[in-house]
């Protein structure tokens, strides 16, 4: 290694290290990709209690339940591929505006929707939004916050997903309030997001790539402590820039160099097991499946709150200590819970013990397969795309996760309930646990540990061909 590039690693690792404090401007940062993320978590999750009464307003069959639950899935694969673009021509912040105006529409749509085509195509406009805003928000805090503070300011993205949730449920399962309010109420912190984003800037590494490096410094000088050393950042970020764009490996195509595959299969690969994994099977039609199997439709609300409770905490703590346990060690400690908790809830099922007496050991199942997936395998969905991928191709390679995210969660709420009918509930959760066993086994072999590197150095080591578990061993 030259010295130049060892004196800017050296520099790379002080700065990771450097204490500092968040300014106020990354805060509300973190708070903007907070409210994304709870739109995210509450208009997904507000179908779950929903289409119970839509089922009986619109006189809808098990065919259209799936499609009202999926459209707004397709909507996010789009807005996630269709936003990769927006993020790089417009800029992070630029994209963040126009998705905050849809949110607002999108809700509305859905709120005065007189029949069930045009609610699946009002959640489909809301889905636009809410896959844009899981590409572009993450990205957006990840390359204005310190290194130190990174993963848990991106985790507040996904901390929100489970706060969306729990109001979501808890308002389906009032039963009283009627399901066009519940769904057109999202307009309201739609609209919040689009005041804050007004005053915030924009990322500076953008700025860089598009030739400002006067405003990208006066956006450092906004966002870091006094004593940081601003400089010494926009260097390595300017010099970063410079050789991405004398590189072949951008956008795109970028994605298919040998070097950026290790980060693009990673990625998608955490994307895809986060949804085969059973969590959105659980929060889209948990109700419909314990209504199905003889629970009342009040006890069938209150085990959704149950779980979407479950989800925060188990979210909470795993921002608590992720920068501690390290991303890797904590996802592989939580995975088994997890697969554990399905493997047994189908045999329950399987074996006809889903009556009255059994009610308590499915609510334990459901709630700790919550608390260990949420807990582990949940978080590193965002967290990956924000920080693996190189600045040249990352919003290309954070569109592709999001799409691939997206993309499964649709093929599963398109097929749950018919491949529930199709061969049990018992077999279906047998099914989703050994989802689990090979994320477990993907996490191992293909997950390195990111806890504390600058975005600088992730690159470098990608840049390097070491990107392995071993490779990032400290």
């Amino acid at each position: 290694m030259s010295s130049v590039n060892a004196d800017a690693k050296h520099t790379g690792d002080d700065r990771a290290k450097t204490p500092g404090q968040l300014t106020g401007a990354v805060v509300i940062v973190a708070l903007v990709s907070a409210v994304s993320g709870m739109l995210y978590g509450y208009d997904t999750g507000i179908i779950s209690g929903a289409l119970l009464q839509i089922t009986k307003d619109f006189e809808i069959a098990e065919a259209w339940k799936q499609v009202i639950a999926a459209s707004i899935l397709l909507g996010a694969v789009i807005g996630a591929l269709v936003c990769s673009y927006l993020s790089e021509k417009r800029g992070r912040k630029g994209t963040l505006v126009m998705l905050a105006a849809v949110f607002v529409i999108g809700a509305l749509w859905c709120a005065f929707s007189p029949n069930p085509v045009v609610l699946s195509l009002g959640r489909l406009v809301l889905g636009f939004a809410v896959g844009g805003a899981t590409q572009t928000a993450p990205m957006y805090v990840a390359e204005l916050a310190p290194p130190k503070y990174r993963g848990r300011l991106v985790l507040c993205f996904q901390i929100a997903i489970g706060v969306g949730i729990v109001i979501a449920t808890i308002v389906g399962a009032s039963e009283s309030v009627p399901w066009r309010w519940s769904i057109g109420a999202a307009a309201v912190p739609a609209a919040i997001m689009l005041g804050l984003l007004l005053r915030l800037p924009e990322s500076p590494r953008w700025l860089i790539k598009d030739g400002d490096s006067d405003k990208a410094r006066d956006v450092l000088n906004k966002v870091r402590p006094p004593a940081y050393d601003v400089d010494g950042e926009l260097d390595e970020m300017t010099e970063l820039t410079r050789k991405e764009e004398a590189a072949k490996t951008r956008g795109w195509a970028g994605l298919r160099a040998a070097w950026v595959r290790p980060a693009l299969i990673l990625g998608c690969g955490i994307a895809i097991f986060t949804q085969l994994s059973g969590i959105e099977m659980i929060i889209y039609y948990s109700p419909t499946i314990l209504t199905d199997n003889g629970f009342s439709e009040s006890v069938a609300l209150q085990v959704s709150v149950a779980l979407g409770v479950s989800y925060l905490v188990a979210q909470l703590v795993g921002l608590s200590i992720i920068d501690k346990v390290g991303r890797r060690r904590l996802t592989l400690i939580m995975i088994p819970g997890a697969a554990l908790s399905l493997f047994v809830l189908g045999t329950l099922f399987a074996t006809g013990h889903s009556g009255r007496d059994s009610v308590p050991f499915i609510i334990a199942c459901l709630v700790v397969f919550m608390l260990f997936n949420a807990g582990g395998l949940q978080l590193m969905g965002w967290l990956t795309g924000s920080e693996t991928y190189p600045l040249a191709v990352r919003p290309a390679g954070t569109a592709a996760q999001s799409a691939a995210l997206w993309g499964t969660n649709l093929v599963i709420t398109l097929t749950l309930l018919t491949l529930i009918s199709g061969i049990g509930v018992g077999p279906a959760m047998w099914l989703y646990g050994l989802f689990n066993v090979a994320a477990w086994i993907f996490v191992y072999f293909r997950m390195p540990d990111l806890t504390g590197r600058s975005l600088e150095q992730i690159e470098r080591k990608l840049s390097e061909g070491k990107f392995r578990p071993a490779d990032f061993a400290r």
